[in-house]
């Protein structure tokens, strides 16, 4: 009896886990990092505080899209708050800056979205898990979709940094057609007029772009100005239309093909849960951001629960790549290298009962789908 008066005190007084996030608050891409930061939040008030049963303390910093600020949170995150545990970076060109520093200071990183490719073969690390996807597979999917849908002629784009790079080159390898224009935009661009008239000189039978956020937002809008929906089609994969995309641009996205890993109409009992929490909690229908934010926390949830809520980055590291949670897209496990092997939906925007444009699943493009660079990591 003793014993045990004396253990539930300690247990009581356990100090919370700190985890680090690192995401884009403020500007055109703000609500990217808003829905993260949001549903990760809720995963752990849903759980009283506490994920995997430890208490934990989330440390939230707001990279304003600037590599420099991202490594810089980072190293104060490291450093000074001791922390070894850390998320929540949106934008590749911060992974790209922030990442690196992170893991070889034996920290462990969980990415809720970028992805960047160089990070995902030769230059994996045992300390890196992604849990939303490999950059590239995303748009791999548009590209089977565009394939599937018996488009031949393709005009595509995205903004010049590695996310872009890699979202063409994912397009690219999966469509059979042909590629008739090939575009890199800036990634503060919101004239798109230049870009217009490339498109309805070439003529092709379909366009593919990416663009998150406010620059989707703004090409969508440009694109129906142009004249140019009603004329070529567009298949587009999920970070182009998500949930606050289509309430900006509303019955403008209507009959666009979408891809996704997924969607709010996904009939699994943890989407169930996670849909209705979030709409109730925040007012707003939750993006793939969302989704994978929340998907984050409960697999760092896993990983404490496994530790007895132990910042042990190697027990954490152990138990992290069983991937023990239930995804709220379903079936989901890590690759070997430590990115998503997952199945990939087609989407379509439709009027919904109230009249107002939504998302619907129609179908599977691709199943248990791993990434290009996998066989390269040796870990």
């Amino acid at each position: 009896m003793l014993a045990a008066a004396v253990a539930m005190p300690a247990l009581a007084q356990q100090a919370p886990v700190k985890i680090g996030m690192v995401t884009t608050l403020s500007g055109p891409g703000g609500y990217l990092g808003q829905d993260i930061r949001d549903a990760f939040k809720l995963a752990i008030d849903m759980n009283g505080g506490k994920l995997g049963g430890a208490p934990v303390e989330l440390v939230v910093e707001d990279d304003a899209l600037k590599p420099g600020q991202g490594k810089q949170i980072a190293e104060k995150m490291l450093k000074t708050d001791g922390i070894r545990i850390m998320t929540g970076i949106v934008f590749s060109n911060v992974a790209g800056a922030t990442v690196p520093d992170i893991v070889d200071a034996g920290a462990l990183y969980v990415s809720p979205n970028a992805a960047p490719s160089n990070f995902a073969g030769k230059e994996c690390n045992e300390n890196y898990f992604v849990v939303s996807w490999q950059n590239d597979s995303l748009h791999e999917s548009a590209g089977q979709h565009a394939t599937n849908l018996g488009y031949k002629k393709a005009f595509i784009l995205a903004p010049n940094y590695q996310a872009g790079k890699d979202a063409l080159a994912g397009f690219k390898r999966l469509f059979k057609g042909e590629i008739v224009g090939e575009v890199y935009t800036r990634l503060d661009q919101t004239d798109f007029a230049p870009e217009m008239a490339q498109i309805r000189s070439a003529n092709p039978d379909v366009v593919f772009q990416f663009h998150p956020g406010g620059l989707g937002i703004a090409f969508l809008r440009q694109y129906q100005q142009a004249g140019l929906l009603g004329k070529t089609p567009m298949v587009l994969a999920e970070p182009s239309l998500d949930a606050t995309t289509l309430k900006a641009v509303g019955d403008a996205a209507l009959g666009l093909s979408v891809t996704a890993h997924w969607n709010t109409d996904f009939d699994n009992a943890a989407n169930k849960a996670f849909v209705e929490a979030f709409t109730k909690a925040y007012n707003r229908v939750p993006t793939y951001y969302a989704s994978q934010g929340y998907d984050t926390a409960l697999a760092i949830a896993s990983a404490l629960k496994a530790t007895g809520g132990k910042a042990d980055v190697p027990a954490l590291r152990k138990a992290l790549a069983k991937a023990d949670f239930q995804s709220v897209r379903g079936a989901f496990k890590f690759g070997p290298n430590q990115h998503p092997v997952q199945d990939w939906y087609a989407l379509k925007v439709k009027k919904g009962a109230d009249g107002t444009p939504v998302l619907k699943t129609s179908g599977k493009v691709l199943s248990n789908h791993s990434d290009a660079y996998a066989k390269d990591c040796k870990l």
